[in-house]
């Protein structure tokens, strides 16, 4: 008796696990950040996504080349902490633009100035100008 069951739980088990992972088919990887630049000049807004894309300004997302996911990557680990203590820097009289990076568990704003005594900081705005740039095909 219980050998002509084992074929139908089996089949069972098999119809079960392909239901769950015909599930995951729509599953969409979480954005690391959105950087928002404003100041001279045009405001940027920069929203990345963990599966390798970038929308730029609002517009539809396009295609993040590697060596930029892998440097958005790094930079949304980096700030990690910096978005739990919800660090805000306040801009200065030397301040050009304001940068605001939302992150997973919280946001950080900072003036460029700031850059000059943050490395993870400078890093954000380096991303900043070549996202906008390679991936966006904007000014910068």
């Amino acid at each position: 008796m219980i050998s002509r069951l084992l074929p139908w739980a089996a089949a069972a088990g098999v119809a079960a696990a392909l239901a769950v992972a015909g599930c995951g088919l729509n599953v969409q990887s979480p954005d690391l950040f959105l950087l928002t630049r404003t100041g001279q000049g045009k405001p940027l807004r920069l929203l990345v996504n963990d599966s390798g894309t970038i929308s730029c300004n609002g517009a539809k997302a396009k295609s993040l080349a590697d060596p930029l996911l892998i440097r958005a990557r790094a930079l949304a680990q980096d700030l990690a902490d910096d978005a739990k203590a919800k660090l805000s820097i306040p801009r200065s009289r030397n301040t050009v633009a304001m940068y605001r990076i939302r992150l997973e568990n919280g946001t950080i704003t900072f003036p460029d100035t700031a850059a000059s005594h943050r490395k993870e900081l400078a890093e954000a705005e380096l991303f900043a100008v070549q996202a906008a740039q390679q991936a966006c095909g904007l000014s910068g």
